[in-house]
């Protein structure tokens, strides 16, 4: 009889240089049994709780249990406790809300969520505008095109800016300069003018020259000193802030072209508790005036 207690185990017939096999070892008892356990317990859960999927639905469980019901009872309990300080909030105007702590707590903190939810894809998840130069303002400095208190903005997020389903939206449009308004010549005088009021300095151009065709084409909108008109949405050219870009050519692109930016209205997706709270939002980053 052989004293190699492998020869008393069976053999699954693998061998491997001539003497190598593969036992057939039979698994532990407990671990066979606790794997029948997992397969009866997965089947009584598919019976049990929604497993199989359906054309349009999933099969609903012996329990009916649904994770969408549960989420909808926990969102509609914070609503029933947030009931009557968003009743507050609609109700106010926008400059009463910050008199207000417990109010004003609540607009900052829903703000954000809202926010997060609806404007952070254009104007970054911190509102700095994602990138400068790309046309989307950062709401972190202190310059607002149509105004920066509380006021403005709320009625900048209700009907928004130059779309075309709100009437009450606000508008107003730059001339294509380069469609035969302004010469070559003159255009680029005028941006070498343009980029002296913040201290930059062009390659082509006589900002001399350049401050006359502002004098005659600009000033009615940018103001005699180029700081722009809220009213009309004018930006303030003397900044150093430029919503298209800094450089040369995005300035001679502008003039050229006359950009004409697009905001939504808010007012059909929002209610009036939530425009009045990522209004205050916004106002309170930094910027707001």
């Amino acid at each position: 009889m052989s004293d190699n207690k492998h020869d008393e185990v069976e053999t699954t017939g693998h061998v491997w240089d001539e003497d190598l096999k593969e036992l057939n070892n039979p698994l532990p008892r407990w671990w066979v049994w606790t794997f029948y356990a997992t397969i009866v317990w997965g089947i009584g859960y598919t019976i049990a709780y929604p497993a199989w999927p359906l054309i349009d639905r999933a099969t609903g469980g012996l329990l009916g249990y649904s994770t969408r019901t549960e989420v909808a009872a926990e969102i509609n309990r914070f609503e029933e406790m947030n009931a009557e300080v968003r009743a507050q909030l609609a109700g106010m105007e926008p400059t009463e809300i910050a008199a207000n702590e417990a109010v004003y707590n609540y607009a900052i903190q829903s703000g954000q969520a809202t926010f997060s939810t609806y404007c952070s894809q254009c104007h970054g998840s911190g509102a700095n505008g994602i990138a400068e130069g790309n046309g989307y303002p950062n709401l972190l400095d202190d310059e607002w095109l149509w105004g920066g208190d509380i006021e403005a903005i709320t009625y900048t997020v209700t009907h928004g800016i130059r779309n075309e389903d709100d009437p009450d939206a606000r508008y107003s449009q730059m001339p294509a300069f380069g469609d035969d308004y302004l010469t070559d010549e003159e255009i680029s005088n005028v941006v070498a003018y343009v980029m002296s009021l913040s201290g930059m300095e062009a390659s082509e151009g006589d900002a001399t020259e350049g401050e006359v065709v502002f004098v005659d084409n600009c000033t009615a909108c940018h103001g005699e000193n180029a700081q722009g008109d809220p009213d009309q949405g004018a930006p303030n050219l003397a900044d150093a802030i430029w919503l298209y870009g800094a450089s040369e050519a995005a300035i001679e692109t502008s003039v050229r072209q006359g950009p004409f930016g697009v905001m939504p209205n808010w007012n059909t997706r929002l209610d009036e508790a939530e425009i009045k709270a990522v209004a205050a939002y916004v106002h309170q980053l930094g910027g707001g005036e």
